[in-house]
């Protein structure tokens, strides 16, 4: 849950006094334990609200009994671990992700995992009647605990263990010295990364930027789908001749990474990078990713690494549940991931985890290197378009999913009037694909998770095929009612 923490401010001190009493009711509900025999931790990103929203949520929890351990600034994924290494029976994360500067939210982990969205739904009622009404807020007669954690440290030594065991280098305390890599956190909290998990492994960072956590983002935004925050990281690896380049997001539940020469390894090639390690100890194995990825990433995890790509919906929560649904149905799924970096394995709990991410693919890479090859080899046959755009039409009526489902309903109709080939393997609005001549290539048109948007994806193997494949659905995108699709006739002007 999320609001304004700058100015002017909604994520006030006394909602977020109500929404951690939420919390804690919440929590003394689904445990079954008394207020006082409940531990939880806390813990931020680096943005300028956080101390205050952070000594809100510590007091109240405090107040109603619970005991906190105060982890300070730290990653949201390390925040999940707390409720495995330090036993706790529920962690916050205060975070807005990559979202600007000026907001901030909570998250909520239990040890199995993130909130789900009904859940968030019963704190945010528990919230708003203890708001209203004064009775419920009661505190306790003895406050709980606190105390405070160094926690990333703890965190940063478990994946320095994985670098040391994966390796299996002849010098098990350095097995990356001689390796260069670049990290640039944007400012977040991801500079732990550098400093706590590679240089103590004799890695090279220099080169590396923006790892001072600092809530204003002066540098850039922190987020790997940033066109700005990318040229950066590609920029900085080029200039210090480094083997290999990394970006964190904010609070490090996303990553991105660069090659030696600049080149980007996001979106559909990490998610071929990640698969090709996934599936080593999988074979046969199932990738779930979201909706919008590329053919040549399904010809690559299919006829390449003999996997499965199944397709599903946008939102890494929903990629994530499908992987969990598909491995209790009993389908072999070791990975979900999503092309905006959220990348979950199913060895670490299905967390989203971006330091876990470039923890697996530098030890691949570390390996690699011994044996004169690089990471780019192992994606070298996956194909990719020449092109591709993404327009957001906006749905101008109220009920905006009416409008939307109505309009991928008429078009999945006129599609198959039109004889256009339809895909199967679709879990999310309308995809088709068109052959050579037709725009050599494919569109999907989705209604967006939370927002009264539609996002229409083209890609094309061939120069000017978005623009083929555009001008095909603009018949159809004129005639419909309640979405405005102005970015379209701007395409094909």
């Amino acid at each position: 849950m999320e609001g304004v923490a700058g100015q002017p401010v909604n994520l006030t001190d006394d909602v977020v006094d109500s929404i951690a009493a939420g919390f804690a009711e919440w929590l003394i509900g689904k445990t079954g334990k008394k207020a006082e025999e409940i531990t939880v931790s806390v813990g931020r990103d680096s943005r300028l609200s956080g101390p205050r929203i952070r000594d809100a949520v510590v007091n109240s929890l405090t107040g109603r009994g619970i005991n906190v351990i105060d982890c300070g600034l730290a990653s949201t994924p390390a925040m999940f671990m707390t409720t495995k290494d330090l036993n706790c029976d529920a962690a916050v994360q205060i975070t807005a992700s990559h979202h600007p500067f000026n907001r901030n939210g909570l998250k909520f982990f239990t040890p199995a995992g993130g909130l789900e969205g009904s859940d968030i739904s019963d704190i945010l009622s528990l919230a708003q009647e203890i708001s209203e009404n004064s009775e419920k807020r009661v505190k306790a007669a003895v406050p709980g605990s606190l105390r405070r954690e160094d926690y990333i440290s703890t965190y940063a030594q478990r994946l320095r263990n994985m670098i040391c065991e994966g390796v299996k280098a002849e010098d098990y305390e350095h097995p990356l010295k001689g390796f260069h890599i670049v990290v640039d956190a944007g400012n977040g909290v991801g500079g732990f990364y550098a400093e706590k998990v590679l240089a103590p492994l004799g890695a090279n960072i220099e080169g590396s930027q923006f790892l001072d956590p600092d809530g204003r983002f002066p540098n850039h935004i922190p987020n790997p789908e940033n066109k700005e925050a990318m040229e950066s990281i590609c920029s900085a690896t080029v200039k210090a001749g480094a083997d290999l380049g990394i970006i964190f997001d904010t609070d490090v539940d996303r990553a991105g990474c660069v090659d030696s020469t600049g080149r980007e390894i996001n979106r559909n090639r990490l998610v071929a990078l990640a698969s090709v390690i996934a599936l080593e100890n999988n074979p046969g194995g199932t990738i779930v990713t979201d909706s919008i990825t590329s053919s040549g990433l399904k010809v690559f995890i299919e006829k390449e690494l003999g996997g499965v790509h199944y397709r599903f919906k946008r939102g890494y929560k929903n990629v994530i549940n499908e992987a969990l649904k598909l491995n209790e149905q009993g389908i072999n799924c070791p990975l979900a991931i999503e092309t905006s970096g959220h990348a979950a394995f199913r060895e670490n709990y299905f967390l989203d985890d971006g330091a876990y991410l470039i923890t697996k693919i530098i030890i691949k890479a570390a390996i690699l290197r011994k044996e004169g090859k690089t990471l780019e080899s192992l994606i070298e046959n996956l194909a990719e378009p020449a092109e591709s755009v993404e327009l957001r039409f906006n749905i101008t009526e109220e009920d905006f999913r009416s409008c939307g489902n109505r309009v991928l309903e008429a078009l999945e109709k006129y599609s198959r009037e039109k004889s256009w080939n339809v895909a199967d393997d679709s879990r999310e609005g309308v995809r088709v694909s068109f052959g050579k001549g037709e725009g050599d290539g494919w569109f999907l048109l989705r209604l967006s998770v939370h927002d009264p948007v539609m996002p229409l994806n083209i890609e094309s193997d061939v120069e000017g095929g978005c623009r083929i494949i555009a001008a095909k659905l603009k018949e159809f995108l004129s005639a419909q009612q309640g979405i405005e699709i102005s970015a379209l006739e701007k395409l094909l002007s």
